[in-house]
């Protein structure tokens, strides 16, 4: 991937920054399954003066395991090793001055180094952890253990079902697929954003069996008391991602 995903700028909810990307990545073997939560449980795991994003009343919280490859700086060939590994996060969606974006409540990585860096630069609370992920055929097979912090684990298989299409603007498809920004808060309390640029996601229905899930809990949530998830599953996209900048009050 030499250059930024730039082909499709039409589906953006705002321009792309006039400084320059300074992280490629390619995003796999997507599942993003999403719970129903109210915006009173969520609000004390998120900052002000970040809102909380709501579709229709409700707002969600999400885990969307994926493995990732071709993650380097820009300019920089990907090294086979350190540039391909699997990930794992769980959010919630969050809204500033307009713009529509994700807050992580938790990401895990099986990269140690990587974890460090994001950490550093991006603020985010990243996790090392000992993760697998398999597709042999149409079915992926995902596992993640922590091996720092609270021993929290996720296992599920999960795959796509019908056809591939792209989310309509305003549904909850969009809602929750479709977000181009994250916000981060540094240790002294400063607000980050740093926005993100990739195609529409090719997304389509999928299917999932959860053999365990922690991580939601580890936050508060007991999604299996929940509506059952609302799930998609995607092939992947190349991103282009750009550094975060302090948010102005």
């Amino acid at each position: 991937m030499p250059r930024a995903p730039f082909d499709r700028l039409d589906h953006r909810p705002w321009p792309l920054p006039e400084r320059p990307w300074i992280m490629r990545q390619r995003w796999l073997d997507l599942l993003f399954a999403h719970w129903p939560v109210s915006v009173e449980a969520v609000r004390p795991l998120v900052p002000e003066p970040l809102e909380i994003d709501t579709f229709e009343g409700r707002t969600f919280v999400g885990v969307v395991p994926f493995r990732m490859e071709d993650v380097a700086p820009r300019g920089i060939p990907a090294l086979p090793w350190l540039s391909a590994f699997p990930e794992l996060n769980v959010r919630v969606y969050v809204r500033r001055d307009g713009v529509a974006g994700v807050w992580f409540l938790s990401l895990e990585a099986a990269r140690r180094l990587a974890v460090w860096i994001a950490r550093g630069t991006y603020a985010l609370p990243y996790v090392w952890a000992h993760m697998t992920c398999d597709r042999p055929g149409d079915t992926v097979t995902y596992a993640s253990r922590r091996l720092e912090g609270s021993p929290h684990e996720f296992r599920a298989t999960y795959r796509s079902e019908g056809p591939m299409f792209e989310a309509e603007p305003g549904s909850l498809d969009h809602f929750l697929c479709e977000r181009y920004a994250l916000f981060a808060r540094r240790t002294g309390g400063t607000l980050l954003r740093a926005d993100i640029h990739h195609g529409p996601w090719p997304l389509q229905r999928a299917t999932a069996t959860f053999e365990r899930n922690d991580l939601t809990e580890a936050h508060g949530f007991q999604v299996d008391a929940l509506a059952p998830p609302i799930l998609h599953f995607s092939e992947g996209v190349k991103v282009a991602i750009w550094n975060p900048r302090p948010e102005v009050s």
